[in-house]
């Protein structure tokens, strides 16, 4: 019989992968079930989180919310509460619109099939595979950015991986080379590899499966690829928060609402400057946007600001602090304020801050 042998590379290529997979694999919780909600939960925590970030959150959300009802049945503070700290926020608000999604119209069954999948909200082409694969082996390969490198560095491929285009392109050659009889393992196999041997920094060429035909290795262009387009440069935004304190131990804090950074979290009053500002403008700022509050001096409580960079944006937020004799309704307790989510930098702030 004579064998193809195109094909037959194929074949070892994705079962050298298994087998080293099945020898290095990390032991993570999310990899002992075939649950698809348990599945998707850990996808989209680990969305632009590495795992020992993630992990954690993962194990709250499980022991909090051991199934899609639960979820769906929470509001959407508490599930931002338990997301806070982790970042890209959209995904908690998506996470829990698609529970809500589950119960009403799939009779609370997690669905696990691609084409279901990929219609639900924060749900994109990467997590429908991972789940379709991992929960009933459905052969859906999955490109994430482990796999766009060692691809990348593997066959020399020179597209740019923060495209459009390149999505079409490695989901091609991928599909050609994942396992056929265990889709599951192979998907699992080409990311740890990618995250643990053909790492970004300091990839471990040396003891790779692949060094002797790995075009980035003999063409000496490993710390050349993958390909990025460079992107826009990133936006500075300065965001002043005042932090009024009542002399009963009361602090005012609103919810976001505007379609922006942070949405739905919670925050002292704010206003946005150019840059840096004064005391006499944040002072100015502050009466004009908050007449009816009396009380003290305002203070800048850190000099420099605190930046926190975002995807696009570098955030640089200073607090504004402004001791006051009254409080109203939209005070709460200082001793309450942990209830609410709050952003990474405001929530450092509550934390580190003197109350």
């Amino acid at each position: 019989m004579i064998v193809n042998n195109l094909e037959f590379k194929k074949k070892l290529f994705s079962n050298s992968l298994i087998r080293w997979y099945k020898k290095n694999k990390r032991d993570l919780p999310w990899r002992k079930t075939r649950d698809p909600y348990k599945i998707w939960l850990s996808e989209i925590i680990l969305q632009q989180t590495r795992i020992i970030t993630g992990l954690p959150y993962y194990e709250r959300f499980i022991e909090k919310y051991p199934n899609v009802m639960l979820l769906a049945s929470s509001s959407e503070d508490e599930v931002l509460k338990m997301w806070e700290g982790l970042g890209y926020y959209s995904r908690a608000r998506n996470l829990h619109k698609t529970a809500k999604i589950i119960v009403e119209e799939f009779d609370s069954i997690f669905p696990s099939n691609y084409e279901t999948l990929i219609k639900l909200p924060g749900i994109g082409d990467y997590t429908a595979s991972a789940i379709s694969s991992f929960s009933i082996n459905e052969i859906n390969p999955v490109v994430d950015g482990n796999v766009y490198r060692f691809l990348s560095r593997l066959m020399g491929l020179n597209t740019p991986i923060n495209t459009a285009k390149s999505l079409k392109i490695f989901k091609k050659i991928s599909k050609d080379l994942i396992s056929k009889n265990n889709p599951s393992d192979y998907n699992q196999a080409i990311m740890d590899f990618g995250s643990t041997v053909c790492k970004p920094v300091s990839p471990l060429c040396l003891s790779c499966l692949y060094n002797d035909s790995c075009y980035a290795r003999i063409n000496q262009k490993v710390n050349e690829l993958p390909v990025k387009k460079s992107i826009l440069k990133l936006k500075n935004r300065y965001l002043n928060f005042i932090v009024f304190i009542s002399d009963s131990k009361k602090v005012l804090i609103e919810k976001r609402m505007k379609k922006d950074i942070w949405k739905n979290l919670y925050q002292f009053p704010s206003f946005e400057s150019n840059g840096k500002m004064s005391l006499s403008n944040a002072v100015n700022q502050t009466v004009i946007k908050y007449p009816d509050i009396k009380g003290h001096e305002l203070t800048l409580y850190n000099q420099n600001g605190d930046q926190h960079r975002l995807t696009h944006q570098n955030i640089f937020c200073f607090f504004w602090v402004k001791r006051v004799f009254d409080s109203s309704k939209n005070f709460v307790e200082i001793k309450k304020i942990n209830q609410y989510p709050f952003p990474k930098p405001l929530l450092n702030f509550i934390k580190n801050y003197k109350w």
